[in-house]
């Protein structure tokens, strides 16, 4: 082994430059790990295709549906919050399989429930894996991926989850094609639902399958002094031409100069309740990201389209088309967000987003003619709906991550992103939860709820959102 005193160490820019052998290697493994983002998108939206069916098999009220199809979200909350502890301790690749055991499990438990309980018990073990999936994926990513292609590979974990709920919808439509319509269709002799919960099974053991076949992150590797495997994983993913040493030491100073960040750097000093205003521009960023109900497009579509008298076969369209727009806003805002910045993005997707809701709002405050929507309203709420999707996907769905994991100072940034991301799934949980409820209430009023919300992003960001892009993050606070 070379020491580090027998050559002149590289200038740090080295590392950073650093160029894959064989970049197509990298991206097969980057790829792999995104497909925990796929199956957080698949698993996320695949219960919209069951709604309809598991009211109707176990006669539950809005009330109880929505706890069923909102349950997950605790899940997902557990599951976020104790990834990183579990994946320091035992690794990314052993987390990476843990989640892929759960996703497979709940799989199956979803298909093949018993009663309503154990189908929200399966909902909730998903939702642990899929906050695992946020947590590990990207972390996964950042760390074995070279710096000269991070901000490119560091995109695919976004892709590979609206993709996923691309997917989702699609097996979704090819599973109800079968069932003649029906979602309660007999297939094999499940219900077509149960086949639409159970087909997760499939990407769920090729996540597992996968992960034994990249390798360990070099950063954990050092950290449970295994220096001489992280070096081989460092060659595979960096290149054989970088000084391995001086990497491996670089890795060391910067996990040495790291602040643990705790829960209470997050205050200001001398006050135990008085949040730092960045952190509450954080939280604020979370939440006006899901209050203008994002998921409802995602979780109840087609029950939504179905309320207004679309058949199912064209809900289930409807919900594939949305999920495609999605895909190609997503695409946008990632050409688009280090060049034009991340604020303006923010505010022209709020301006799109509440023109969008408002023309839902209108739509929907149609009486219905034999249990449809007028022509009119019927095509102006379907148009809306895209474009409310378009706009959230070229802004809020993307610039809100990047700017939680720019905004922060770096005494805090692991703290407070964490806070942000919880106060995410706690308004996630909220729209989600109250969706069927309010739809019975007044859907025309909902959407005016939803506009309102995106109406006040506007001053929010302008007020007190500072553009991150081309800022260093030392020069963050």
């Amino acid at each position: 082994m070379t020491s580090t005193e027998s050559a002149p160490p590289p200038p740090p820019s080295e590392g950073r430059a650093a160029h894959p052998d064989h970049l197509g290697h990298v991206i097969f493994i980057t790829a792999s790990a995104a497909m925990g983002g796929f199956l957080f998108g698949y698993d996320s939206s695949v219960i919209n295709g069951a709604v309809e069916a598991i009211r109707h098999r176990y006669d539950i009220g809005s009330g109880t549906l929505a706890q069923v199809i909102a349950i997950a979200l605790i899940g997902c909350a557990i599951g976020a919050a104790t990834a990183g502890r579990i994946a320091d301790r035992i690794g990314r690749i052993r987390c990476m399989q843990i989640a892929a055991v759960l996703f497979t499990v709940s799989a199956v438990g979803s298909a093949l429930p018993f009663a309503l309980w154990d189908l929200a018990f399966w909902r909730i073990v998903g939702g642990f894996a899929i906050g695992m999936a946020s947590v590990i994926g990207p972390a996964y990513i950042a760390e074995v991926a070279p710096a000269a292609y991070r901000g490119r590979l560091g995109s695919f974990q976004q892709a590979a989850i609206v993709i996923g709920i691309a997917i989702s919808q699609l097996v979704n439509y090819g599973i109800l094609q079968l069932a003649d319509g029906d979602q309660r269709g007999k297939i094999g002799g499940l219900e077509a639902w149960q086949w639409m919960l159970g087909v997760m099974v499939v990407p769920a053991l090729l996540y597992g399958l996968l992960s034994f076949a990249i390798p360990e992150s070099p950063r954990f590797l050092i950290s449970v002094d295994k220096t001489e495997k992280a070096k081989e994983v460092l060659a595979e993913v960096e290149g054989k031409g970088v000084n391995l040493d001086h990497r491996v030491e670089e890795i060391k100073q910067a996990m040495r100069r790291e602040h643990k960040s705790t829960f209470w750097d997050l205050f200001v000093t001398g006050s135990r309740f008085k949040l730092l205003p960045i952190v509450w521009v954080g939280i604020g960023l979370s939440v006006f990201q899901q209050l203008v109900g994002i998921n409802v497009a995602f979780y109840y579509s087609a029950t939504l389209w179905q309320s207004v008298g679309i058949d199912p076969s064209s809900s289930f369209f409807y919900s594939f088309t949305t999920s495609i727009i999605n895909i190609v806003g997503t695409v946008i805002a990632m050409v688009l967000v280090d060049r034009v910045g991340r604020r303006p993005l923010a505010l022209v997707g709020s301006a799109g987003m509440a023109i969008a809701l408002a023309f839902e709002a209108w739509a929907f405050s149609a009486d219905l003619v034999d249990g449809k929507l007028p022509e009119t309203q019927g095509v102006v709420a379907l148009v809306a709906a895209h474009v409310f999707v378009l706009f959230f996907a070229l802004s809020w769905g993307v610039v809100v991550w990047v700017f939680l994991g720019e905004m922060f100072p770096n005494k805090i940034r692991a703290a407070a992103l964490g806070v942000a991301a919880s106060a995410q799934w706690i308004a996630n949980w909220a729209i989600t939860a109250s969706f069927p409820s309010l739809a019975d209430w007044n859907l025309s009023g909902t959407y005016v709820i939803y506009t309102v919300f995106a109406v006040l992003s506007i001053p929010f960001v302008l007020r007190y959102v500072k553009e991150t892009k081309g800022k260093a993050l030392e020069e963050m606070g």
